[in-house]
Formats: C-alpha cells, structure tokens, sequence
C-alpha cells in the first residue's frame, strides 16, 4: 500500500508531518484490527517503509508513536514486536479512534462501558459537590449545542465530547482529570459507532439535561444515579445498535 507517489521535488511545508500522520493511522488500524498479533514482529523496516511507499525516517517516527502508545517494542536483535494487549493505552484518543476506524471488538466495548459505569457516576457526584460557576456554564452550552445540532452531526458530538470531559474537570480530582480526555473520546467513538448502522432510538439529550441539573443543585447522590442511568442507556442503544448482539 502506497501512502503517497515518490516525488523529488521540496515537499510543501508540513508535509513530512501528514506523511508520518498517515504511516502511524496505517499502522496503528493494522494492529488494532488484528493484522498483527502479540509477539509477532512487524516487517523490517526497509520493506517496510517502501511498502507504504514512505522514507525510512517517517516509517521510523509512526514506530516511535506507536512505542509511546503502548502498542509495540522496538529491540535491536528481535525488532519490533506488537506487545501484548494489556499494554495498550487503550484510553489514548488515538487508540481508540483506530480500534473504531473499523468493527470493534466486544472486549473492547465492553471495557469501556465497565470504565464509564465506574468513572462517571462517581465523577458526577464530585462534580455536584465541586464545580464552578464556569464548569456550569461549558456544561450548559454544550446541552443547548447538543439539542440545536443532534449527536449525528460532528459539532454536536463535540459537544457531547465536551459535557462528559467537563464534569470529569469539574471533580476536581487530579486522577480523574488525568482519565477524562480518554473517557470523552471513548464517549465519542461508541456514539459514532451506534449510529453507523441505524438512528439512535431515541434522544439522549433529556438525561445529559438531568445529570446536569442534579450537578448545578449540588446533589451529588441524584447526580451519580443520573449518570450511572445515562451509561446504561448508553450501552443499551449500542446493543441497539449492533442489531441486539450482546456485549459480553
């Protein structure tokens, strides 16, 4: 597969950088596809990077984000391998958009929504206790941008994006806040995904509402069951989604 034509001319500026772009998005959808096992070695480097019809140096470069990301490691005698799959970061934005650039698996959904059922509700309660008056206000314009755009157009699932990060910002707790970037892509990515095939069965958009009225009236109890509600329905509509498969 050739990612772009040879051509000895400059490359326009920032061009190297959508090269290497797309050699990190080729492999990382192959590794997450399962084109790649664990343990197995990716092709060498040289064969590899004329496959994809790139330099050696942006071939090099994907593989280094790809070592950052948890996916593969790199060893002078063994070359690089795909590691096992419990060293994934499975919550890096980047991850995750490739693991849904195609069928995901349903471990994978599975896990997220085990992830959010644990997260959010309790991330909700902290938010009703902690947020400010600024957290209020991102959580409403993203609600009114939700409900004017619906989640099948990109900026309302931007928004959606938005809701769900801002209450893990508004817990005011560092560990959490270090999560809710991969949490809201992961709230993203499933969205996506349950509308591939069919509309959603019904508007999501009333139960973000009550999660956040029980945030802005600081009732941390209402607020988690609110989101704990709103992540079972979520999972719901995805089964919904897949025709009824389950997620097991």
């Amino acid at each position: 597969m050739t990612l772009s034509p040879t051509d000895p001319r400059p490359e326009p500026r920032g061009s190297g950088r959508r090269i290497r772009g797309a050699v990190l998005q080729a492999l990382g959808r192959s590794i997450l596809a399962g084109d790649y096992q664990p343990g197995q070695a990716l092709p060498g480097e040289v064969a590899h990077a004329s496959e994809l019809g790139v330099s050696r140096g942006a071939y090099r470069e994907a593989v280094q984000a790809l070592i950052a990301k948890g996916l593969v490691e790199s060893k002078p005698k063994t070359g690089t391998r795909i590691l096992p799959r419990g060293r994934w970061n499975m919550l890096d934005p980047d991850v995750l958009a490739w693991a849904f650039s195609g069928t995901p698996d349903m471990r994978l959904l599975r896990s997220l929504f085990e992830l959010r059922a644990v997260i959010e509700p309790f991330a909700a309660r902290l938010a009703a206790e902690r947020r400010s008056d600024e957290d209020l206000a991102i959580m409403d314009q993203a609600l009114h941008d939700m409900d004017r755009l619906t989640l099948a157009d990109e900026q309302g699932l931007a928004a959606d994006r938005r809701f769900h990060e801002t209450i893990l910002n508004a817990s005011d707790n560092d560990a959490l806040i270090a999560l809710s970037s991969g949490i809201a892509a992961g709230v993203e990515w499933s969205t996506r995904f349950k509308q591939r095939k069919r509309a959603l069965p019904r508007d999501p958009v009333p139960e973000h509402r009550l999660v956040y009225d029980a945030i802005a009236a600081a009732d941390a109890d209402t607020a988690s069951q609110r989101m704990k509600t709103l992540v079972q329905n979520a999972l719901d509509d995805t089964w919904f989604g897949m025709g009824g498969g389950a997620i097991r």
